[in-house]
């Protein structure tokens, strides 16, 4: 029966080598959603609920309901974004 040693810094190589491989898998992952809720909308336009209802009353925002949920497009919300920048002057 034949031994094999392991050393301290075997595990910490193979630490960093599982920890390389899940940031890969886990950045793999990250599609863009397509669409978002109402709250990951109020987080990126950094808004209050109601702001974000007075903008879907105004028909600034398009939105899909269902159910009592509310999905917002992605690509809308990014249109709007740059419908509406303004030159910093």
């Amino acid at each position: 029966m034949e031994l094999d040693l392991i050393t301290k810094d075997d595990l910490a190589s193979l630490k960093t080598e599982i920890i390389d491989e899940i940031s890969k898998i886990l950045s793999a992952d990250q599609k863009p959603k397509k669409w978002l809720k109402t709250r990951e909308v109020c987080d990126l336009l950094k808004c209050s609920p109601g702001t974000l209802q007075n903008l879907r009353i105004n028909r600034v925002i398009e939105y899909t309901k269902i159910g009592g949920t509310l999905y917002y497009s992605t690509e809308s919300i990014n249109n709007i974004l740059e419908a509406n920048k303004k030159n910093a002057t």
